[in-house]
C-alpha cells in the first residue's frame, strides 16, 4: 500500500507567509447520478453540510450543498519540494491529512499546476491521489450509515476544471487566503437501487432546519458543530437553474428547491459555461 504521506512531513511548515502567498487548492469532486426509482428522472446527489461558525460577535450555523469528493493527498510531498523548494501546508489539519491545501510562492504557480495535471492522470497514484474512491467512502459513511463499495458505482473520469484566477477562500482553516484551484472531476453512476432508495430517503428526512438542530446539539456533545445529509435533486432542475443566470453569476453560492448550493457545484455540469472554469 502507498503511504499517504511520509512521517518527516509533520515537521513541514504551516499557514501563509509573505513570500508564500498563494494558497492552491486540489480537490476530486464526484457527479453523483442515480436514476429515481418512481419516475426514472435522473437526479443529483449533494453532500448537504451544516456548520456552526462563531465570531466575536454571532454564533450562526449556515447549511450548504456541495459536490461529493474532497481535497486530493499528496502522497510524495518531496516531489513538489524538489519542484519548486520550500512551500507550507495551509493549515495543522492539512499538514496531518497530506491534503494538497498548500502555499507557494506565487511564481511558481505555473510549475505546481503542470506537476498536478501531469500526476493526476498517473495510474499508480504514487505522488497524488487521483480518484474520489477514499472521499466517496468516507462521506457515504457519515451521510447514510453504509459501507460503500466499488460494485454499488462506475467511476468515469471527465476531466478537469481550473479556476486560475485567486478567488479569497472561506475554507475554516485558511479564510481569507487568495486561493487557486484544481477540480478534478468524476462522473459516478449509482448502478444499486438500494442505495438510490437510501440516498432519495435521506435527503427527503432531513430538512435544513433539522440539520441546524442537529449541528448545534453536536457542538453542546463536544463535537465540530457539524451535520450532514444527502441532498438529492434533478439534474435537469439544477441545471437549468443555472443555465438561466448570466455565465459570470454562476460561480456564486444560489438557491435550488429551497436549498443553498455551493459555488463549485457547476463544475460538475459540462453543459454550464462559467467564465472562470478552464476545463481541461
Amino acid at each position: 500500500m502507498i503511504p499517504d504521506h511520509q512521517p518527516w512531513e509533520s515537521s513541514m511548515g504551516v499557514g501563509a507567509t509573505e513570500e508564500l502567498s498563494l494558497r492552491v487548492s486540489v480537490a476530486s469532486l464526484a457527479k453523483v447520478i442515480f436514476e429515481h426509482p418512481q419516475d426514472g428522472h435522473a437526479m443529483l446527489a449533494l453532500e448537504r453540510v451544516a456548520t456552526l461558525r462563531e465570531t466575536e460577535a454571532r454564533r450562526r450555523v449556515t447549511v450548504k450543498a456541495q459536490p461529493f469528493g474532497g481535497a486530493v493527498r499528496l502522497r510524495r510531498a518531496s516531489a513538489l519540494r524538489e519542484l519548486i523548494g520550500d512551500f507550507h501546508f495551509d493549515s495543522p489539519r492539512s499538514r496531518a491529512e497530506g491534503d494538497f491545501r498548500v502555499q507557494i510562492r506565487p511564481s511558481d504557480w505555473e510549475a505546481v499546476k503542470r506537476f498536478c495535471l501531469e500526476h493526476l492522470q498517473d495510474e499508480d497514484e504514487s505522488v497524488l491521489e487521483a480518484g474520489p474512491e477514499r472521499e466517496l467512502a468516507e462521506e457515504f459513511a457519515d451521510t447514510l450509515h453504509i459501507g460503500l463499495t466499488s460494485t454499488q458505482y462506475r467511476l468515469k473520469r471527465m476531466g478537469v476544471a481550473l479556476e486560475e484566477a485567486p478567488v479569497v477562500t472561506d475554507f475554516i482553516h485558511a479564510a481569507g487566503s487568495p486561493t487557486v484551484r484544481i477540480y478534478h472531476v468524476y462522473h459516478v453512476d449509482v448502478l444499486d437501487p438500494s442505495l438510490a432508495r437510501a440516498m432519495l430517503d435521506n435527503s427527503a428526512r432531513y430538512t435544513d432546519q433539522a440539520l441546524q438542530a442537529l449541528a448545534l446539539h453536536d457542538a453542546r456533545s463536544g463535537g465540530k458543530g457539524r451535520a450532514n445529509a444527502v441532498l438529492a435533486l434533478p439534474v435537469e432542475l439544477v441545471t437549468r437553474a443555472y443555465q438561466a443566470m448570466a455565465p459570470e453569476e454562476r460561480d456564486a453560492p444560489i438557491t435550488v428547491a429551497g436549498h443553498l448550493l455551493h459555488g463549485n457545484v457547476p463544475a460538475l455540469l459540462e453543459t454550464v459555461a462559467v467564465p472562470k472554469y478552464q476545463r481541461l
